[in-house]
């Protein structure tokens, strides 16, 4: 019997997937795209955020506070959140077809890429430091967990969107992760 600690990666790990994931799908997203290709990109950016956001909130913020060194760092990680579901919601109210989709769409990405080099270069090697491969892989069971019951309602937006916004072999490894997420929750269910 397959137990979610064996299959789940460590928290940091999974925040550095989480990252890897909105980059390379604002990589694919181009002014030049078809309005319901952008949107369903956008979609899928805005979606991705917030399940990590709100992850990195409920469980891996908690867990760094009393061990963080930055604490410069560790405070504004959050208001930084807040701004990103500022910008979220104009963009999910904005006309793909409108300069202004495209605009936030870039505000949102330099927003994402200074909040990634803090986390990925002070946050995560502090907790990597400061935490035990045990304690990491807990937390990584935890926000597996938790990003199913996050997922789940929205899983099927998240592959009409996918489908949608991304190139087939982007397409395909984001379909194998999300299969990988579901099979875990289904060990998850029979170990529980």
């Amino acid at each position: 019997m397959f137990s979610l600690k064996k299959l789940s990666p460590s928290i940091t790990d999974m925040i550095r997937f989480d990252h890897s994931h909105v980059m390379v799908t604002f990589h694919q997203y181009t002014v030049d795209k078809r309005p319901s290709v952008k949107k369903a990109l956008a979609e899928t950016i805005c979606d991705a955020l917030e399940i990590h956001a709100t992850l990195e909130e409920e469980i891996f913020y908690p867990a760094m506070r009393p061990r963080a060194h930055d604490r410069k760092v560790m405070d504004k990680s959050e208001p930084e959140h807040d701004e990103m579901r500022s910008v979220i919601a104009e963009l999910r109210g904005t006309d793909p077809k409108s300069p202004r989709h495209d605009e936030l769409v870039f505000e949102l990405m330099r927003d994402v890429v200074h909040h990634v080099a803090d986390e990925e270069t002070v946050l995560l090697p502090e907790a990597e430091q400061t935490m035990s491969k045990d304690k990491l892989s807990e937390l990584g069971v935890q926000m597996t967990k938790r990003r199913l019951e996050l997922v789940t309602p929205k899983a099927g937006k998240i592959a009409a969107n996918t489908a949608l916004g991304f190139s087939s072999s982007t397409a395909a490894l984001v379909v194998g992760v999300a299969g990988a997420l579901f099979a875990a929750r289904a060990v998850t269910r029979k170990s529980a």
